[in-house]
């Protein structure tokens, strides 16, 4: 049995603000669950360093290097498979995202993962849904973060429908108020283009239903203080968010003219550039889901980060599971996945140099890729791998962050084929790649048939397969293409040498 962390750390690099949460795992008669011990905030306002070219300026760049910096003080020393650090919607659309995501690995001395918005919206359900009392029926969950804002209907901690919507309280605010100015004009529009976005998914949300609302994280809490702290509310509400306390704050902020001017209870000054624009979306998501009332939450995407971390430290991974879901889905052949992924890890294991954590990392991503790689058989046989790459690509995957997908991605469409496509491609590990086409090579025939010992090695030049003489004379369809494998590896100048011995 696998022991359960006892600490664990989560970073988010938001559009607003970057965050850190560092969580106890403590096991109760109900099961595990975290409890928060230290936490740190940084506004970073990254979105607002999105040009029109899409390009993330220095000046945000360095925001945000600054904030991981000291992030990464706090967290020296933690094992890496204790820490996530997960980046949301900014960095999902910034042209350059992978020369920031160098410098903020080194900045934080952890990789960064850039998540999807339905990813996103997943662990959002998490961190919520372990925050708030159970109730019968289900919950529906609204998450407006900088750049991106997330809808989630869910039962208990079972995510039902997730969507997520390139509406946030930074690009909101930088768009219809300008330099901070609050006009009636501005924050009308602001609401109609909150609505218009929310219009898309409003009719399949209200035909599910659901029975409580709820705001989660930064945004919600902090209109629900001001709300609060100003009188806003209606008498008999002490807390939340209601449309009524929605509405006066609307109206106190367009007579005062800006956030700033307002003089309102409670207004933080790192929220003052936000305000008019988060404020406007969660109108616009009253009034397009017909909300009357929503309760508000602290536990969203860092909390959520930190409970599927526990998940994957216990064996429960959601990457594990999802896999199982689209084996079925695509009719997947087990036994002859079974086999692949069973010599490929094998294989891999045989490789010098490798720590137990990248034993552990190649191992679950090779036996990923074997369980998918003819999921493209579903679409055509022609060029199923390069179908299998495409749905791994573009499919939500929970569990999966974008760069996983990629490499998970890279492995499918290079199992068999041509190997000069990856000449340029980033997410390749030649060695995960190496065994996995090797495997697939030798499984062939699709059938329990008994391979002999095979040894493998990795040099500087390249790799080594070594098998017996009699047995390669005795197959030699599979000792042509190993020969004709070894051609296509010196085409991209990676050796691939063919050994036999006499046993």
């Amino acid at each position: 049995m696998v022991e359960t962390p006892k600490l664990l750390a989560a970073v988010d690099l938001g559009s607003n603000s970057f965050r850190l949460i560092v969580g106890r795992v403590e096991e109760t008669a109900a099961g595990h669950h975290i409890q928060q011990i230290d936490a740190m905030r940084d506004p970073v306002r990254l979105g607002a360093g999105l040009g029109e070219d899409k390009h993330l300026d220095e000046a945000a760049q360095l925001r945000g290097l600054a904030a991981l910096e000291r992030f990464g003080e706090r967290l020296r020393d933690f094992h890496p498979d204790r820490v996530r650090a997960v980046a949301t919607n900014t960095l999902r659309v910034a042209r350059n995202a992978p020369e920031f995501l160098e410098r903020a690995h080194r900045a934080l001395g952890f990789p960064v993962e850039v998540i999807a918005g339905r990813e996103e919206a997943r662990l959002i359900y998490a961190g919520a849904a372990h925050t708030v009392p159970p109730i019968d029926g289900r919950r529906l969950v609204v998450d407006i973060g900088g750049g991106s804002t997330e809808f989630i209907i869910g039962a208990g901690y079972q995510p039902l429908l997730l969507e997520s919507l390139y509406i946030g309280c930074v690009s909101h605010s930088l768009r219809f108020f300008p330099e901070g100015a609050i006009t009636e004009q501005g924050m009308r529009q602001a609401v109609l283009a909150a609505r218009r976005s929310i219009e898309i998914i409003a009719g399949q949300y209200r035909e599910l239903g659901w029975e409580q609302s709820i705001g989660s994280s930064g945004t919600a809490r902090a209109l629900a203080e001001l709300i609060e702290d100003n009188g806003f509310n209606d008498p008999d509400v002490a807390h939340g968010i209601t449309r009524s306390g929605l509405d006066k704050l609307r109206r106190a902020l367009v007579k005062a003219g800006s956030a700033q001017a307002s003089k309102l209870v409670g207004l933080k000054p790192d929220r003052i550039p936000v305000l008019p624009g988060g404020l406007s979306i969660m109108i616009g998501v009253f009034d397009e889901l017909g909300i009357d009332y929503a309760d508000i939450t602290d536990g969203a995407l860092r909390l959520g980060v930190l409970y599927d971390l526990m998940g994957r430290s216990s064996r429960q991974d959601m990457r594990a599971v999802t896999v199982e879901g689209f084996m079925q889905r695509y009719s997947v052949e087990r036994k002859q996945a079974e086999r692949i992924g069973a010599l490929a890890v094998s294989l891999y294991r045989q490789l010098d140099a490798r720590d137990d954590a990248a034993r552990e990392e190649g191992g679950m991503f090779l036996a990923w890729a074997a369980a998918l790689h003819e999921i493209g058989l579903s679409i055509g046989h022609s060029g199923y791998h390069k179908h299998s790459a495409y749905i791994a690509s573009n499919a939500d995957m929970p569990g999966f962050s974008k760069t996983d997908q990629s490499r998970l991605a890279a492995l499918l469409i290079g199992h068999v084929g041509k190997l000069g496509k990856f000449t340029h491609a980033a997410h390749v590990d030649w060695s995960w790649l190496f065994c996995l086409r090797t495997a697939v090579l030798l499984c062939r025939r699709r059938a329990d048939v008994a391979l002999p010992d095979i040894a493998v090695r990795e040099s500087r030049h390249g790799y080594e397969v070594t098998l017996p003489r009699s047995w390669a004379e005795a197959n030699p369809l599979t000792d042509y293409s190993l020969a004709q494998e070894a051609n296509e590896w010196s085409r991209v100048g990676r050796g691939y040498r063919i050994a036999y011995a006499d046993r």
